[in-house]
């Protein structure tokens, strides 16, 4: 299955390269990457991304069910953010997103830095617009969010808005069916924009699975 997610991936970048000169130039902006809701470890939940050229960029295989701590890695390993769950009962599902690897298995001093981001699960019910999934934060005591995210995970149809109602990335479904095998929900696509931290997106997209799987 991993093999086959690779071709398609590479697949997937040749298709939009013939497109257009316009589509073709919007293209030249954007990274897209195949996301695999399954962990290259057996034993762990987790995820794989994989970019057009067929390489592991991201990885994620370090938990069971529904932890306090997510890491995301590159490629090789190596952590890129850690994301912890809040301790405080009162408050929705919310996390804080470090740089690095932090938390109770780092011994490194880098456990004492400060969260880059926080992001908030968004109750629909006591809010106007019944699409908003979470808001990203860069302080806990912020008033404005820097990030807003709309749409349906369950349906892998997100987008994520800067403050300025800009869309900076993309959930999309990856609807295909090739040699009988269709891809279903645990395969999809994820659009960056230029300019938007392609790491800090696949850490809102391991967020948005733990608030609303």
């Amino acid at each position: 299955m991993f093999l086959f997610l690779k071709s398609m991936s590479r697949s997937f970048h040749e298709v939009h390269q013939e497109q257009p000169e316009l589509s073709k130039t919007q293209g030249d902006l954007r990274t897209s990457f195949t996301v695999w809701r399954k962990s290259l470890i057996v034993s762990c939940n987790g995820f794989t991304v994989i970019d057009s050229d067929g390489n592991v960029v991201y990885r994620v295989d370090n938990y069971i069910g529904r932890p306090k701590e997510l890491i995301l890695m590159d490629g090789s390993g190596k952590s890129i953010l850690t994301m912890r769950r809040s301790k405080n009962l009162r408050l929705v599902d919310s996390w804080f997103v470090y740089g690095g690897e932090v938390g109770d298995y780092c011994t490194s001093a880098k456990s004492f830095e400060k969260p880059i981001f926080y992001v908030k699960k968004c109750i629909n019910m006591l809010h106007a617009n019944p699409n908003v999934l979470a808001y990203v934060y860069r302080q806990l005591s912020d008033k404005r969010y820097a990030y807003m995210i709309e749409g349906s995970y369950s349906n892998r149809s997100c987008i994520v808005l800067d403050e300025t109602k800009r869309v900076v990335a993309e959930i999309r479904r990856k609807d295909a069916i090739v040699g009988g095998i269709s891809f279903g929900p645990e395969v999809f696509l994820l659009i960056i924009e230029a300019g938007f931290d392609p790491g800090f997106a696949m850490a809102l997209v391991l967020l948005l699975d733990q608030m609303f799987s």
